[in-house]
């Protein structure tokens, strides 16, 4: 009997010494100083230095700006059927002969005083000024037709200014009136087979109030 209760009376009390020895080991753990000698930057040369901007070297080409960069106005638009035209390729010619970003024929280019194709071909910046131009020609020759079918549903696209203009890019301003006032029952497709429904849809929305209708647009304009 006394053997019992000496078991019953030491097995709480080893119980109990064990537990605070757990306890005592857990905070030296928690209280423990992490040793940061390792990470000293005594003896290392921390002072750096960056180029100024007069000290770099930059070149610039003629690139492609997605539109995510370049928005929903002219540049966008311009942008955007360049990248369909040609990938916006400057130097591209197709088998067809049309020439550069936006894909020029040469009785187009002729129309807005550009005679010289190889130097075309060659320059960007007139490439640029001649898009514009085209542009201008175009929005003035359908400009009764803006004004009367913006907003409205043709063969089941809904007509923009900037689906019309890119469309006459493609097909020429006369197949889009013929399409337009016909109900979209005349269409036109070029060699490719591209048709003026895919460029009315492809490229409406952007806001291209920026080209000016212009009647006889011409180079020397923009000099």
């Amino acid at each position: 009997m006394v053997r019992s209760l000496v078991k019953i009376t030491v097995l709480p009390f080893m119980i109990g010494l064990l537990s605070l020895g757990n306890i005592s080991e857990k905070k030296r753990e928690l209280t423990k100083t992490e040793d940061f000698s390792q990470y000293s930057t005594k003896g290392l040369d921390l002072y750096y230095t960056v180029p100024l901007p007069e000290e770099t070297v930059q070149e610039v080409y003629p690139t492609y700006f997605p539109l995510a960069l370049t928005g929903g106005m002219y540049i966008g638009f311009k942008e955007a059927l360049a990248f369909k035209e040609s990938q916006g390729n400057y130097f591209s010619i197709n088998t067809f002969g049309y020439m550069g970003k936006y894909q020029f024929g040469a009785s187009t280019l002729d129309l807005i005083g550009i005679k010289n194709t190889k130097n075309f071909i060659k320059n960007p910046a007139l490439q640029e000024q001649a898009f514009l131009l085209n542009t201008s020609r175009n929005k003035w020759v359908l400009r009764r037709d803006i004004k009367r079918f913006s907003g409205k549903w043709v063969g089941g696209i809904k007509i923009t200014e900037s689906g019309i203009l890119a469309a006459a890019h493609l097909a020429g301003p006369g197949s889009v009136k013929r399409f337009l006032r016909s109900g979209g029952e005349i269409g036109f497709n070029d060699a490719y087979g591209t048709s003026i429904r895919s460029y009315l849809r492809k490229f409406s929305g952007f806001d291209v109030s920026f080209v000016q209708a212009v009647k006889r647009p011409r180079l020397e304009d923009l000099l």
